[in-house]
């Protein structure tokens, strides 16, 4: 899903307050931890997952992976924390991707 500037921003204000669920640690990431990422999404929508200091992987390097390997977005990273969206199958999931701004 391509999310416009005013959608990022929404989710990035969204995300200010919760915190990490994941870690990515000396074992690095791999496509199955990314599809737990995409189980976790399915029901949350909006996550946090944090880079430890012990891992070979930089924020920007993970934002790519996750973005090629699966239907995630990578809506903002800072420093070590990368902030992921994937919208909802489920109508009852939809706590944010109902409240996004429209495209235009």
């Amino acid at each position: 899903m391509k999310l416009t500037g005013k959608q990022k921003r929404f989710l990035r204000a969204e995300a200010n307050s919760m915190s990490p669920i994941f870690q990515i640690g000396k074992n690095g990431l791999t496509e199955e931890m990314v599809r737990e990422f995409e189980d976790s999404l399915e029901n949350k929508e909006l996550m946090k997952v944090q880079l430890l200091q012990n891992t070979e992987w930089t924020a920007k390097e993970a934002k790519a992976f996750i973005e090629e390997v699966s239907g995630i977005t990578v809506v903002q990273t800072i420093g070590k924390v990368l902030v992921l969206f994937k919208e909802a199958e489920e109508d009852k999931y939809r706590r944010y991707s109902s409240r996004l701004p429209k495209q235009n």
